[in-house]
């Protein structure tokens, strides 16, 4: 496996001349609190070649609304080698687009990740190559920030690299969940790999420890999920009816007393859907304090569980550009390893 630097050509901008007013050149302007980027010509590069011009304004003012964007374009201020476009227009590899002046509120100052955080995600990086990397995310930490969350794995990569232009997650694991996510450090990269996700090529293999002893009859489940939020606006998911088809398969690897080590592999996306799908079978994973009773949660404390037990343990799937097949896996972190080693010496059967 090889990890090289990114290699990407920076976007080349030049300032629009100005006319009556010096307003209309590339520095921004600070104005009540607000920030007013003038005019910029960005020229397109190879690896948005194809993007619709209302998804390249995005990515190119990121924190702007999507109704001002919208509008702009409507207007005809955006122009494409000087002509006017639609939302839906495609852009080419040197195509000349012109953003319009706007203004937008100032952000406060966020707290940027240190170093030390910092370098544990750059030796969480289990592969690299110049089309994507795969992190070992540790449990605890948010994939992206926000909601009450200054940074999260996708900004402290942003801030440990910054001179790569871009990275975007192409999939998600919850907060407490560890394990391989794959981050992609081009747009191409991004759009064949999220289209491998849709098309079901790439394969997820989780491991939890999960509560009960798991039967080797159930293999699979595969009732619906809906979302639904709590009346403090936290997010959950139920089995029901009316939610969306989503199938998980299980496999046991290993039983304890009390507790069993399976492997899921999620066919379907949803969220929560492991941990939900577990509960559901009557064997929820261990240390969830979402989908776990209470009485089964505090027992899980009490032999030192402080994690929940899921982890995104392998993948398998084919690189962006070259189609070579991969497989990677990724260890448990020493908080399931603590678990597992107090847990087995108390194998079912086992009379210690």
């Amino acid at each position: 496996m090889s990890r090289k630097s990114a290699s990407r050509k920076p976007a080349q901008t030049r300032p629009e001349k100005a006319k009556k007013t010096s307003r209309a050149g590339s520095e921004s302007q600070a104005v009540r609190g607000e920030v007013r980027q003038g005019v910029q010509w960005v020229t397109v590069d190879e690896d948005n070649d194809g993007q619709r011009v209302d998804n390249f304004l995005l990515a190119q003012l990121r924190g702007v609304p999507k109704s001002i964007i919208y509008r702009v374009i409507r207007k005809g201020e955006v122009r494409v080698n000087k002509g006017r476009v639609k939302p839906d227009s495609r852009v080419r590899t040197g195509d000349q687009v012109r953003i319009p002046p706007i203004t937008r509120k100032e952000k406060p100052d966020q707290v940027a990740p240190g170093s030390r955080v910092q370098g544990v995600m750059e030796s969480a990086v289990v592969f690299e190559n110049e089309q994507m990397l795969v992190v070992n995310k540790p449990s605890g930490i948010a994939v992206h920030g926000g909601s009450g969350l200054s940074f999260g794995l996708i900004e402290v990569l942003r801030s440990a690299r910054p001179a790569a232009k871009f990275l975007e997650l192409v999939h998600r694991l919850d907060r407490d969940t560890s394990g391989l996510i794959m981050v992609a450090k081009k747009r191409s990269a991004l759009r064949y790999l999220q289209d491998e996700l849709r098309q079901k090529r790439i394969r997820k293999h989780y491991h939890a420890l999960v509560a009960g002893d798991w039967p080797a009859s159930v293999d699979r489940v595969d009732v619906p999920l809906l979302r639904y939020e709590m009346p403090n606006g936290e997010r959950r998911v139920k089995v029901d009816a009316a939610g969306k088809a989503s199938l998980t398969t299980f496999r046991c690897l290993e039983h304890y007393a009390g507790y069993s080590l399976v492997e899921a592999s999620p066919i379907t996306g949803r969220t929560h859907q492991i941990r939900v799908h577990s509960a559901w079978a009557g064997h929820p994973i261990a240390g969830d304090d979402k989908y776990m009773d209470d009485v089964s949660l505090k027992a899980f404390r009490s032999i030192g569980g402080q994690r929940l037990m899921l982890h995104a343990r392998a993948l398998e799937f084919t690189l962006p550009v070259s189609g070579e097949a991969m497989r990677l896996e990724a260890p448990y972190d020493d908080a399931f390893n603590d678990v597992l080693r107090k847990l087995s010496g108390r194998l079912k059967g086992n009379d210690q």
